[in-house]
């Protein structure tokens, strides 16, 4: 293993880690020994990287700290691929071309030879049939979760029936035929999965959900494993 493949693989040691980890763990963990583990966190440390470092207790890369991973093996690269892939045949063009862009950026700062095994990586993402969305924007939805906003929307449930709604989002699912959105209902008081493809009107309104959305999924998440609640197709307001 060449010192610079060495030095990533200890950052990414110690980035993994909220937890001081001593030098020992280390070295068995890269496979190598301790005095060297001790030598390339000096060699780090003279690189600018913040650790701190105490004798009995080991070392913590501070908080904050940002080293882009360009060194990755061949399962990562596979991964950042063909998820960048998968990303843009999900309907949401302003995600594929996010995920277009951050692939380029890896691109641009790697190595020619990692550039040209990202370019020739064999793995490709199938293309779904979606569901017309009725011009209904997943970048506003994705804008609603991220900043923890209400949505009002305008909603056809599959009998026909229109209704007007304030939603909490709390996440989106993408599925082969449809996209559905989680989210707490005020109008049924509860939580509820809303078909994009159905809505027909869509607006941010600016207010702050009332519970912070960590919060809201801890209890999405508890009531579809509750044995008692409906399922995530029973609990569609079709």
């Amino acid at each position: 293993m060449s010192k610079t493949v060495r030095l990533f693989k200890l950052m990414d040691a110690l980035r993994s880690r909220r937890r001081a980890v001593t030098a020992a763990q280390l070295a068995n963990e890269l496979s190598i020994s301790v005095r060297t583990v001790y030598r390339d966190v000096q060699t780090l440390i003279g690189l600018g990287a913040p650790i701190d470092g105490e004798a009995g207790v080991g070392f913590l890369l501070r908080a904050g700290f940002f080293l882009p991973p360009l060194m990755f093996v061949e399962e990562e690269l596979e991964a950042l691929v063909l998820g960048t892939r998968w990303v843009k045949e999900q309907g949401d063009p302003p995600l594929a071309q996010a995920a277009d862009s951050a692939l380029a950026k890896i691109a641009a700062a790697a190595p020619k030879g990692l550039r040209e095994e990202i370019a020739e990586i064999g793995l490709w993402a199938p293309r779904f049939i979606h569901p017309a969305v009725r011009g209904i924007s997943l970048s506003t939805i994705r804008e609603a979760i991220r900043d923890q906003h209400k949505l009002k929307i305008g909603y056809v449930s599959i009998a026909g029936a229109s209704t007007e709604r304030v939603i909490w989002p709390v996440a989106v699912g993408f599925f082969e035929s449809r996209q559905l959105i989680a989210a707490w209902c005020e109008l049924r008081r509860d939580f509820r999965h809303f078909r994009v493809d159905r809505i027909t009107s869509l607006a941010i309104t600016r207010e702050s959900y009332p519970q912070a959305r960590r919060e809201l999924a801890k209890l999405w998440q508890q009531q579809l494993k509750a044995p008692d609640q409906p399922s995530v197709g029973k609990s569609t307001d079709y």
